[in-house]
């Protein structure tokens, strides 16, 4: 397969984005990080570049002669709307239109299950099922989504939505349904990448788990090889007494979003380890 020029990694410095770093420099000649936060340690073929997504002219400026965005940088919880506004909102139109201006064909989004994540659980969603936002968090992801969608329509950008479940070790029941590997995660990523006459869709960031609460026969439809299952977490669960324990808000896709005040810190109550992975 010929090599991108040149991917961005918006959110480098994240979790998630810690992984998507090596896999993303294998097929491209240069890989341009960025982060509002610092990144530590560089691969040999990438770049870092500290900008903030709420300052257009910045993003502008390193997307020039880019192939492909990889957008993954967001605040990440509920928060003050205020800080959801200058990152998530703010930031996406700043991606789209720096897009637009430098003649950037394709954006792969992390996009959330919180855009849904009023939805009961129990009732299997599809990818076209109607926004249902659970916070401001949530909101914001249907906003890029809808940025997305507009910008296909209207300039032909090509756009993949990932709405990811939960992309975090297995640490409660709920879970056991809701994960994304991070193998999985880097073959949807990876496989984006590949797709001839993308042109705007939406799938779930889910694995394969026998307890997902969602339809996504969209990405089985498109080709994407996702593979792993929770179940092979169930019995650390049933050792910590965990397994089949019902939290508030797990009858919702949104989980405790789902029942959190809005502009709380709606991941207190969740067990996220941080694992990010370390360049040596």
């Amino acid at each position: 397969m010929k090599k991108f020029k040149k991917i961005a990694l918006t959110g480098a410095s994240g979790r998630l984005g810690s992984y998507l770093r090596e896999p993303l420099s294998s097929i491209t000649e240069q890989l341009i990080s960025l982060d509002i936060q610092p990144l530590g340690k560089t691969l040999k073929n990438e770049t870092f570049e500290r900008v903030d997504l709420s300052n257009y002219n910045e993003i502008e400026r390193v997307l020039k002669q880019t192939d492909l965005i990889v957008h993954f940088g967001a605040y990440s919880n509920e928060g003050l709307f205020s800080n959801i506004l200058e990152s998530n909102i703010v930031g996406s139109f700043n991606i789209w239109k720096a897009a637009k201006k430098n003649g950037i064909n394709r954006i792969i989004f992390a996009s959330s299950i919180h855009s849904v994540g009023m939805h009961k659980s129990s009732a299997l969603v599809s990818s076209t099922v109607m926004h249902r936002p659970d916070t401001f968090y949530g909101l914001s992801k249907c906003f890029g989504e809808d940025l997305g969608r507009m910008y296909w329509d209207k300039y032909a950008i090509e756009c993949l939505c990932i709405r990811i479940l939960s992309c975090a070790k297995v640490t409660s029941n709920r879970a056991l349904g809701t994960w994304l590997s991070y193998e999985d995660l880097i073959r949807i990523v990876l496989k984006s990448t590949k797709i001839k006459n993308l042109g705007f869709e939406i799938i779930y960031g889910v694995s394969n788990n026998k307890r997902s609460p969602v339809n996504n026969e969209n990405a089985t439809k498109l080709g994407f090889n996702i593979k792993d299952d929770a179940e092979i977490f169930k019995k650390d669960l049933l050792k910590k007494g965990t397994l089949n324990e019902t939290k508030p808000g797990d009858t919702y896709l949104g989980g405790p979003f789902a029942i959190a005040p809005l502009e709380s810190d709606a991941m207190a109550s969740m067990d996220i380890v941080d694992d990010r992975k370390i360049v040596d």
